[in-house]
């Protein structure tokens, strides 16, 4: 089944509207800075991508789903910052957007399919202009109701971070940490769970 197809089918059983909160991480590290242009991989219902146009940010937001996008542009039309946000349809093991953004976000971009993670990563941090973010959130354990099999092995930070290929000297490593939050399942289900944080500024 091709990635698109199998994505589509999630969100079309998913919620239509955006819970209207940012993920934790990225309220946390992205509010402070200085707004510009972000760009968001695999924005989903648009949760995060509505947040940072209300903080003022230049949106792109990109997904494989084109039911997802649908579903985000509908979100940031009703929180009146459809001017702000831009709607990429892209397989990022295919094709990547154009240019160099102040921030780029990619939190929790998984695949239940064999997936070219590390690379995509890699090509996001390329796509980060000099003196700007990048902030990676990532799963580092598995919630009770996760597609991923029990055995599933998940990166350490330490891990992601070799997968970027950084050239030595270029970025500062502003926080690479795991943390835990309470997270919520399909069926109204809680559990704790940890996540890794990698939140980088490129200095050149």
């Amino acid at each position: 089944m091709q990635t698109e197809t199998i994505w589509n089918d999630i969100y079309s059983k998913g919620p239509q509207t955006s819970s209207g909160k940012p993920g934790l991480a990225l309220s946390q590290f992205v509010g402070p800075l200085r707004v510009g242009t972000a760009l968001e991989l695999g924005c989903a219902r648009g949760d995060d991508a509505v947040w940072l146009a209300r903080q003022g940010w230049h949106v792109t937001a990109v997904d494989v789903s084109y039911v997802a996008l649908d579903i985000a542009a509908r979100n940031a039309l009703a929180a009146g910052v459809l001017d702000r946000t831009t709607f990429e349809a892209h397989d990022l093991a295919l094709s990547f957007p154009e240019g160099q953004f102040d921030l780029v976000a990619a939190s929790f971009l998984h695949s239940p399919q064999d997936w070219p993670r590390g690379e995509v990563l890699a090509r996001a941090a390329m796509a980060v202009a000099p003196r700007g973010h990048l902030l990676i959130v990532e799963h580092a354990s598995r919630a009770p109701w996760s597609w991923s099999p029990e055995n599933t092995h998940f990166p350490t930070v330490e891990d992601t971070l070799a997968s970027l290929q950084l050239a030595s000297g270029a970025w500062a490593h502003r926080c690479l940490c795991p943390i835990a939050r309470t997270a919520s399942g399909p069926e109204g289900q809680s559990a704790t769970v940890t996540d890794n944080v990698l939140f980088l500024q490129r200095l050149t």
